[in-house]
């Protein structure tokens, strides 16, 4: 009995510490999950261990002196090595260097069609925020909520997707703290986040059932256990918090495929949508998957993509000695709304990275659809760079930037940030010659100033003036500074509105009195009109 004892406790207290390792770290029941090899390869170190040292214990009726005269314990030492040995091959010849062409043709690249593909778009599509910007408004927002803030926070998930047309970024909120957890988990998470990517408007949306599926949970009703014990062989990518057309909120949740041996050519081949208020799930091809779904393959599995299109197009040794003809993505990316779905840009530049695009790419995240654009001009953080030079005496920061049609011109657009996260004006620089920079305090004048640099600069542009005109006699005319720039403040006889002129952009407004004649074009505002141009 002693003996029996001595063996079965230990293997007893092996399995227990084996389901509460799986319990936390979830790994995936599935030959191509590599943390499933890391569980078991872990599991047969310590049965090792454990025979080892009852072996080699000189009071143990077991001992044996040499832990290897010990056929289970040699068994076991041998199938550790084995199983070692095939994940190092398996991975060896799953790798790029030796699938080069099979990496290189995972992606399908078609040639787009800038003019037609990307239309000029209403500046009220426009997403002007990034993630970061984002996120500072929805700590602002939870903080003036006096019910929930004491209980719950802001979750960091800030999903960009397309809602009603409307780029937006949801979050679900999230419980404070474990004792938190306890007091508010029989309601769950009462409400989620939602912020107008083009107005800033941010909403707390309640729902009238919480929450009670997310990662902010504990125990079986955490997302990733739920999805874990319902799916076991599954091998989830990032999962993604959004929300249907009618505003129920939903997780994203990915399936990776490996395509190329054991642990390569990873792709998505299914996608498991879970209701975060009930826990029901279903479980969907990629191709079937329901349109107002925006976010299938991430960012930078599609980036990763590409970049195997780019670099292996003459072999794995090519990309790493002689690099010819070896493109890449550039560092950063965006997102653009288009054709209802969430697309992510990025530009396309030579493995030498000589500060210039060759091109760019637009990769939908529900379908992995990809369009290269040849267009050559400057790198994304050139025209950063050529933005806050503009306003360097304000010390602004640049965000990435956006792809947008102007006068059917490639154009980066750029959001402008003070040192506290928020977007103070707008910059717009042509791609081709990024030493054409306008700075505005509203997209409409931002808009409306590069136009006029394009035309300044012999570039030939489509007439997109959208917007109206007025002429009338000055009744009054007032000067303010506004970030350290002169403003005119007009009021006309022909309109009660006021119109406001940025001086440093009209000159000639200081020529003008009360009771001149004066047209100008606008844009329409909620306290003031912006004047684009003086006629």
């Amino acid at each position: 009995m002693k003996k029996f004892l001595k063996i079965f406790i230990p293997i007893i207290i092996l399995l227990i510490a084996a389901y509460i390792y799986y319990y936390i770290t979830l790994p995936a029941v599935n030959i191509h999950s590599p943390g499933f090899w890391f569980f078991i390869i872990g599991a047969l170190v310590v049965i090792c261990i454990i025979i080892g040292l009852i072996t080699a214990n000189p009071g143990s009726t077991l001992y044996r002196g040499s832990v290897f005269k010990n056929k289970l314990f040699t068994f076991i030492f041998g199938l550790t090595v084995i199983v070692v040995l095939v994940y190092i091959i398996g991975s060896i010849l799953s790798s790029p260097m030796i699938n080069a062409k099979k990496y290189q043709q995972m992606l399908k690249i078609n040639d787009g069609n800038f003019t037609e593909d990307i239309k000029e778009i209403s500046f009220n599509k426009i997403p002007i925020l990034d993630k970061d910007s984002a996120a500072l408004l929805g700590s602002r927002k939870i903080g003036s909520i006096v019910e929930y803030v004491s209980q719950f926070e802001v979750g960091n998930n800030y999903t960009q997707i397309n809602f009603k047309g409307v780029p937006t970024r949801v979050t679900p909120l999230q419980y404070g703290s474990f004792f938190k957890w306890i007091t508010n988990r029989s309601e769950g998470i009462p409400a989620y986040m939602q912020i107008d990517m083009t107005t800033q408007e941010v909403n707390l949306m309640k729902l009238t059932k919480g929450i009670h599926y997310s990662e902010s949970e504990y125990f079986g009703r955490n997302i990733h256990r739920y999805l874990r014990f319902n799916y076991p062989t599954y091998i989830f990518d990032t999962i993604n918090f959004e929300i249907d057309d009618e505003g129920i909120p939903y997780w994203i949740c990915p399936v990776k495929d490996y395509t190329i041996g054991l642990f390569g050519g990873q792709t998505v081949g299914r996608v498991v949508m879970v209701n975060a208020i009930t826990g029901e799930f279903k479980d969907y091809a990629v191709s079937d998957v329901p349109k107002w779904v925006d976010r299938v393959f991430s960012a930078e599995l599609l980036i990763s993509l590409y970049d195997y299109y780019g670099t292996l197009r003459h072999g794995y040794w090519n990309s790493v000695f002689s690099q010819k003809d070896a493109l890449q993505t550039t560092d950063g990316y965006n997102y653009i709304a288009l054709e209802d779905d969430v697309w992510v840009y990025t530009g396309v530049t030579s493995v030498a990275r000589d500060e210039s695009n060759v091109g760019f790419v637009l990769m939908n995240q529900r379908t992995a659809e990809t369009r290269f654009y040849a267009i050559s001009g400057a790198e994304e953080y050139s025209a950063m760079a050529s933005a806050e030079g503009q306003v360097q005496h304000l010390g602004y920061r640049a965000t990435f930037p956006l792809l947008l049609n102007i006068g059917g011109e490639p154009t980066y657009f750029i959001a402008l940030k003070d040192a506290a996260g928020l977007v103070k004006k707008y910059a717009m620089v042509n791609i081709s010659q990024y030493q054409i920079v306008a700075i505005g305090d509203t997209v409409n004048e931002c808009e409306k100033i590069y136009l006029e640099l394009m035309k300044s600069n012999n570039i030939n542009v489509k007439d997109s003036s959208k917007f109206p005109k007025i002429t009338g006699t000055i009744t009054k005319i007032a000067e303010g500074v506004v970030d350290g720039n002169s403003h005119y403040y007009i009021l006309l006889n022909s309109s009660d509105a006021i119109f406001d002129v940025e001086v440093v952009n009209f000159i000639n407004i200081i020529k003008y009195n009360v009771g001149d004649t004066i047209s100008f074009s606008y844009s329409e505002g909620t306290e003031s009109n912006t004047v684009l141009g003086v006629e």
